[in-house]
């Protein structure tokens, strides 16, 4: 047996000391017991909070059929009843189920291009992101995100894929009907700042897209699901994409993603095109079809739209106090606030504290509180945040 001083789980994330072993509704439980408001939600993951009763429930009757898994060889009625259920509230045909967001991109990719061909423009396979994106570490969605400090160690990346600026004239020059397959865009950036996409610019964007046959992907992975207030950011955008991914909050934690696709993009693809072993697999498609059910429900958006705008305005009363915040952008309950000092320095007094928060570049705070959070409790968080930025 090798000995050594390197953590057995490799050293890729630079997390807290304290062990969590708990959780309950919007807090995190450490192994001292100390609670921690959770304004991160696993990075906008676990939209119902921890440890949901409705949650709960569903692991517990998927784990009692003892049908966990079965591959994508065989049908199982959990995953048609997910799938059905996103062609019923969406514009999509069809739906493949990944493992995660970066896979669910990594997806579209290919469908893109498996599309483009069948467009009769062999050169047709450029995938085209925007300044700001984040769509993944993985090698093609790594070529689309628009972080050097990300990107530089993994060089030369996958080629066919590039970023240009948020403008249309400069997509109006890149789009060749002959060379590009898809364009993909966040409405709302995540990473990129927490950055909202002007919804002049996606119509705009829609429009080109259409007259130069070129695909859309909308990535909603981190913005959708109800974050911004509808289930679908896209929703409130008055366009349709060709394409839709999806992941964090599906089911509430577990890991499943989604590509939906439209007819054209379903048509053209064929047994052996792509796979997964354990995508859209029984347990999980059971757990995220109550969790659609959940945050679909118009109610749940009502407070979210409700309460983000509160909170929207409560962050801009905190910036006016402490003048120490140069913007604050977000919808829903999906926040970013540039402050002055690096983000770190507020993130680790904010723990000490009990509030949990998560950055979006050096010098931006991002709030991804759980969908089911109260004013009382996000109040809370806020007397914590402002105390924390005071030193």
């Amino acid at each position: 047996m090798q000995t050594s001083a390197l953590p057995a789980i490799l050293g890729t994330y630079k997390r807290q000391a304290p062990l969590f072993v708990r959780g309950d509704g919007v807090y995190m439980v450490d192994e001292h017991g100390k609670r921690y408001l959770d304004l991160v939600a696993g990075i906008a993951v676990t939209s119902l909070g921890h440890n949901d009763p409705g949650v709960m429930n569903a692991l517990q009757e998927a784990i009692a059929t003892g049908l966990i898994h079965t591959s994508n060889l065989y049908r199982t009625a959990p995953g048609e009843a997910l799938a059905q259920w996103f062609v019923d509230h969406s514009f999509a045909s069809s739906v493949f189920f990944a493992n995660s967001g970066a896979e669910a991109n990594e997806g579209a990719f290919k469908f893109a291009r498996r599309w483009a061909k069948s467009t009769g423009h062999q050169a047709k396979h450029e995938i085209i992101a925007v300044r700001g994106a984040f769509h993944g570490r993985m090698p093609g969605t790594l070529a689309a995100t628009d972080r050097p400090a990300y990107r530089l160690p993994f060089r030369p990346l996958m080629a066919g894929v590039t970023i240009v600026e948020r403008e249309l004239d400069e997509l109006r020059t890149v789009l060749d009907p002959e060379t590009a397959a898809a364009v993909i865009v966040e409405p709302i950036q995540g990473e990129g700042g927490v950055r909202v996409v002007d919804p002049e610019f996606l119509r705009g964007l829609r429009d080109l897209t259409r007259e130069r046959n070129v695909l859309l992907i909308l990535d909603e992975i981190q913005c959708g699901l109800g974050r911004t207030g509808s289930f679908f950011a896209y929703e409130q955008l008055g366009i349709v994409p060709d394409m839709l991914t999806i992941a964090k909050p599906l089911a509430n934690g577990l890991p499943i993603g989604a590509i939906l696709v439209n007819e054209a993009v379903a048509r053209v693809m064929q047994p052996g095109d792509h796979g997964t072993t354990f995508g859209g697999g029984p347990l999980l498609a059971h757990v995220a079809h109550h969790v659609v059910q959940r945050l679909s429900d118009p109610a749940m958006l009502q407070h979210v739209r409700e309460t983000g705008a509160w909170f929207g305005e409560q962050l801009q009363g905190i910036a006016d106090r402490t003048g120490q915040v140069r913007a604050i952008r977000g919808k829903g309950l999906m926040w970013g606030m540039d402050v002055h000092e690096p983000a770190a320095a507020i993130i680790g007094r904010a723990f000490e504290k009990g509030l949990l928060l998560v950055s979006a570049g050096e010098h931006t705070l991002r709030f991804l509180p759980p969908l089911v959070i109260t004013k009382a409790e996000l109040a809370e968080g806020l007397v914590m945040l402002e105390s924390a930025m005071q030193g």
